[in-house]
């Protein structure tokens, strides 16, 4: 650690007399506050400890290894989590490639409270799992990974996959990653292995099925490529975050009746997220059914964590104007 952060920490955090969730407060704000740190959000800031001291930007890595190496040095039982998967993806030339998410979990006398840079992103059924420092590593690295390949730098893209790798074999990220790597480079006999690995590991790993169909069809094996491509679409059939994107672009080309029907999916295997709610809501009222939009509306709201105040006055506010449309006094934009 470098030696200004640690009295830095030792200042704002350590020093006085505090309780260990006052300290976990301080610590937030030693990290944000204009006068200390004043951490910005960079999504591309994939950065060791010192680097993110010296650069004051993190993207959600990052600032968790920031976080919780911080929070164990002032005496805080703090861990890394990572989330399976969030409703957001990343596609680059055709290629789905994963880079995952990851936040800090703080024990307060037993209770797990959750500190994550992103506080819009929405996590999974199963919610935030503690990892092992080698999983936290194989993280690091493969972001990296998938930077330098994002920026066409396939060579260091490769060592920092394998880096990856080699601190947790069973990472299928890693391996899906590696295999688009593989696939851009004419590597197709490695690809197809570094896909066949990754299933072996998650057979419903949406990324590995996709890339590794399309990868068959480039081969000429068409009875493989279509397997896993009926495979891929009851994986999709049962993944809400799919039927909620699927709603998102059923949105975007006004195809509204298609839109509710992926929502309404989406909400059937995973109805206590007041996004897909939100969704529906908005995809009935560009539908013309005001009535269905406010009971969707109402939901979105009372879904949205006890916490998020502007957010529940946000959904408020637009089911207001949903009222005062239905009684033909004002317009929702």
């Amino acid at each position: 650690m470098p030696p200004e952060l640690q009295a830095l920490l030792k200042q704002r955090v350590i020093a006085p007399v505090y309780s260990r969730e006052q300290r976990v407060q301080r610590l937030v704000h030693m990290i944000f506050d204009e006068d200390a740190m004043h951490l910005a959000y960079d999504p591309y800031a994939t950065q060791t400890l010192t680097e993110t001291w010296q650069n004051r930007r993190a993207n959600c890595l990052s600032f968790t290894l920031l976080f919780v190496t911080l929070a164990r040095a002032a005496g805080i039982d703090a861990r890394v989590q990572e989330v399976a998967q969030v409703v957001t993806w990343y596609e680059d030339q055709g290629a789905i490639y994963n880079i995952g998410h990851v936040n800090a979990g703080v024990n307060l006398d037993g209770r797990i409270a959750v500190v994550d840079l992103d506080r819009n992103v929405l996590y999974d059924r199963y919610g935030p799992q503690q990892i092992d420092p080698s999983r936290a590593l194989a993280h690091f690295y493969n972001n990296r990974g998938a930077m330098r390949m994002s920026e066409g730098d396939l060579v260091q893209a490769r060592a920092y996959f394998q880096a990856a790798l080699a601190q947790d074999p069973a990472f299928v990220a890693g391996w899906n990653n590696l295999g688009v790597l593989d696939a851009r480079s004419g590597n197709l006999a490695d690809a197809e292995r570094d896909y066949r690995t990754a299933l072996g590991i998650k057979p419903r790993n949406i990324a590995s099925l996709t890339n590794a169909s399309a990868l068959y069809r480039r081969l000429g094996d068409t009875r493989q490529a279509g397997l896993l491509a009926r495979r891929l679409q009851q994986v999709q059939r049962n993944d809400p975050f799919v039927q909620f994107r699927l709603g998102n672009e059923a949105e975007q080309r006004r195809d509204y009746a298609d839109a509710i029907r992926a929502y309404r999916r989406a909400i059937s295997l995973y109805g206590t997220a007041h996004q897909f709610h939100f969704g529906l809501a908005r995809a009935y009222f560009l539908a013309g059914d005001n009535r269905r939009a406010s009971v969707e509306m109402s939901k979105a709201r009372d879904l949205a964590s006890p916490n998020a105040g502007f957010l529940k006055a946000q959904y408020q506010a637009k089911l207001d104007s949903l009222h005062r449309l239905r009684q033909g006094t004002a317009a929702i934009n």
